[in-house]
């Protein structure tokens, strides 16, 4: 009895599905070209060192041009089609599934900031076109980008079903639980966040410390690793003397809101995590916050404010 138990053990063991990880974070390199250059070494590394899957930060071939209003990076948008082939190699020949962030032009006068999953074999799993869309000083989002029209999909690959959600997204719980209402596998945020310099230090500490804690809340809540890639190093347009420190810090969750790996704030990194996919089920036998949810009663989540 005692070795059949054993046997059933290792069988079990057998049968958890581990996969590792990468969250690339790096600066701009001062052009297009050099920049996807940069990142198709380090995606060489990351592979060097097992990873299965390796997602990319937010608007990640180009400077974040939404500093300012210029209706010149529009252009941008016309590497779409050859961007999205340039990564669609690389996941082919690394045979990885690769997570990008790209400027698309759907139309003329039609943009979104999509995110685009390659599989291993360097077709498109799907693409998920981000949500929702910020305007803030720094932060011109709205001038360039149509709010998405995909929906919250978790994008089925082969390691797994990817709820993938883009930066300002990432405030928002209700975008995270759907996304595991869905079936996700765990949560991928593409992300570009930094200080102003005008802010005091302690203001840019609360607000770093805020932007963990809200996704470290959306692994807790719905039992699912996060993984956040941010961007690094400091930008400023020609248009403004301020300019944006991106504060880096890229991170893993575990589906306990447990700290598996965090990137420093100016490095370019690649962050490495063994995640355990089995973990979510065993989470949500003992903590069951799904089973529990009162939907009867959530029914005025869909108006803008409970006057």
């Amino acid at each position: 009895m005692i070795i059949k138990a054993l046997m059933m053990n290792m069988r079990v063991i057998e049968l958890r599905k581990h996969i590792k990880v990468a969250a690339i974070q790096h600066s701009f390199k001062h052009t297009h070209a050099q920049t996807i250059a940069h990142t198709r070494t380090m995606i060489a590394q990351a592979k060097e060192q097992g990873a299965q899957l390796i997602a990319l930060q937010e608007l990640h071939t180009r400077e974040y041009f939404c500093q300012t209003e210029d209706v010149g990076c529009f252009d941008y948008g016309d590497t779409y089609g050859s961007d999205q082939a340039f990564f669609a190699q690389i996941a082919k020949e690394f045979e990885v599934v690769l997570v990008s962030s790209l400027f698309e032009k759907r139309a003329t006068g039609l943009y979104h900031n999509t995110a685009v999953v390659f599989e291993k074999d360097g077709s498109i799993a799907g693409k998920y076109r981000k949500m929702h869309i910020p305007d803030d000083p720094g932060f011109y989002e709205k001038f360039y980008f149509t709010p998405g029209d995909l929906g919250f999909e978790p994008i089925a690959t082969s390691i797994g079903k990817l709820g993938v959600l883009i930066c300002w997204d990432q405030w928002y719980p209700e975008a995270a639980r759907i996304m595991a209402l869905k079936g996700a596998d765990m949560l991928i945020y593409p992300t570009a966040i930094g200080f102003s310099q005008e802010d005091p230090s302690l203001e840019q500490a609360r607000q770093r410390e805020a932007w963990i804690a809200i996704q470290r809340g959306h692994s807790i809540a719905n039992s699912l690793p996060v993984i956040t890639i941010n961007r690094t190093g400091f930008e400023c347009s020609p248009a403004t003397a301020l300019g944006i420190e991106f504060w880096g810090s890229s991170f893993i969750f575990g589906p306990q809101g447990e700290l598996l790996a965090q990137a420093s704030t100016q490095a370019d990194e690649i962050l490495l995590a063994d995640l355990d996919l089995q973990r979510s089920e065993e989470l949500r036998r003992i903590w069951p916050f799904l089973r529990d949810r009162r939907i009867d009663a959530y029914g005025d989540i869909l108006k803008r404010f409970c006057d």
